[in-house]
């Protein structure tokens, strides 16, 4: 049945206690006595649940998709140190979670017999390490299920260049020769380890290495049984999740089962205006991108799927049945590949091969070809089309610190240090200030 892994997992959850690093779950039996570490492996997918509404605020509601209304939360609207007021409620469910995830995996790397096990274990390992440099910067490596608690050398951040190149790309190369070329609904398969590799490659500037790898998603795709659905409508909405030729991978969610938040996780919630922080929460500015699109002579399909009719609120993730929402989180699909295939091709000098790759989203939404010609419009087009193509599914603001775009896009000179998110301070008092703070909170 759907979200079987969730479940089991579930028996996995405790509270955390600081510093994160040093956590494991107490009631899972230690290593030597186990012969069968599915459970634990279900927990490391499972932990992945406290990442996601912090992601789908932290990338909408610090870019120019989506503003807070109520304070303190309109911190996210603006560029100071005040931002740490959002801790408790976003930056430490976030780092927790990934770190439990980590150590679950750690614990599986370290003692299962199982090599499928074992890759995915270091794709989920490579993607909690992703997700947390990506939103904190440089960043604590644990890669022992049994960490010492007298030793603070996991506590030091490490260069997020380091965790790039000792720990997620090989975790991600390993996770590639060891998982089927088929995907699984929910499951770490060799197509999302491939597609995670593209992505951490071009975050890390690396486009050489990002268009290769990316390559070999697009052209791999259809063998894998993967596409571009030709409804866009039909790519959303918890009745679409399952037989979903587009999603590569996404962490399942369940109204019944409970994450950081002490129910079954409400991304969703914050960006249709059920939430009185952010009763309209659609920026304006999304809303003229939409129209810029509109003007070139063919209406957007994806416009009356993403927004309300008057604007104001988003409607991707249709609201269903209150707070007890069932739309799993997408963390790779398709369209996002295709578009980073096509920045990666740019960025390498293939202005022409990127356009072909950028066309086949633009003409799925009912748009004609792009009229970019130039290599610098081009990157233009296709940040202006990601940002189109997947609002609200967590990605303007890392596409934005990516592609050097937060200053023209933001419309305002922001300072570097405001790129990253705030270390929970909880995890700063809790080690004696062996774990440091970002510059600037």
């Amino acid at each position: 049945m759907k979200k079987i892994y969730i479940i089991v997992a579930s028996l996995f959850f405790i509270t955390a206690c600081s510093p994160d690093l040093d956590q494991s779950p107490s009631n899972i039996a230690n290593a030597d006595s186990l012969t069968d570490f599915e459970g634990v492996l279900n927990a490391a997918y499972y932990y992945q649940l406290g990442s996601v509404t912090p992601l789908a605020v932290m990338a909408d509601f610090r870019a120019d998709n989506a503003f807070m209304f109520e304070a303190p939360y309109t911190e996210f609207d603006v560029f100071t140190s005040n931002l740490i007021t959002m801790d408790e409620q976003f930056f430490r469910p976030l780092y927790a979670q990934m770190y439990k995830s980590i150590l679950s995996a750690n614990n599986v790397i370290e003692n299962s017999s199982d090599a499928t096990q074992v890759a995915e274990a270091k794709f989920l390992r490579a993607l909690s390490y992703f997700k947390l440099v990506k939103s904190f910067g440089d960043v604590g490596v644990n890669l022992s299920a049994t960490p010492s608690l007298i030793d603070a050398s996991i506590l030091v951040r490490q260069p997020a260049s380091d965790v790039y190149n000792n720990v997620i790309i090989p975790d991600l190369q390993d996770a590639i020769s060891g998982l089927t070329v088929s995907v699984a609904y929910g499951r770490a398969s060799k197509l999302a380890a491939q597609s995670l590799l593209g992505k951490v490659y071009a975050a890390s500037g690396n486009f050489a290495s990002a268009e290769s790898t990316l390559a070999t998603v697009v052209n791999g795709a259809a063998a894998a049984g993967v596409s571009l659905v030709d409804d866009y409508s039909e790519i959303f909405g918890a009745e679409h999740e399952v037989e979903n030729s587009e999603i590569i991978y996404s962490t399942q969610i369940s109204s019944s089962v409970v994450d950081e938040y002490s129910f079954g996780s409400d991304f969703w919630n914050w960006f249709v205006g059920d939430d009185s922080k952010s009763d309209f929460p659609v920026d304006a500015d999304l809303v003229a991108a939409f129209d810029a699109s509109d003007a070139t002579g063919a209406t957007d399909l994806r416009r009356a799927v993403t927004l309300s009719a008057d604007g104001k609120t988003a409607i991707k993730f249709p609201k269903e049945g209150g707070l007890g929402g069932e739309h799993d989180w997408i963390e790779i699909r398709l369209a996002d590949v295709i578009l980073l295939y096509a920045e990666a091709l740019n960025e390498n000098g293939n202005t022409a091969g990127a356009l072909t790759q950028l066309n086949k989203i633009r003409n799925r939404a009912g748009l004609a070809n792009s009229t970019a010609t130039t290599q610098a419009e081009v990157k233009t087009a296709i940040l202006n089309e990601r940002r189109l193509e997947l609002a609200f599914e967590g990605h303007r603001w890392f596409d934005l610190v990516r592609t050097n775009s937060v200053n023209s896009e933001m419309g305002e000179n922001v300072n570097p240090n405001y790129y990253v998110f705030p270390i929970p301070v909880s995890e700063i008092l809790a080690t004696d200030g062996v774990i440091t703070q970002n510059p600037g909170y």
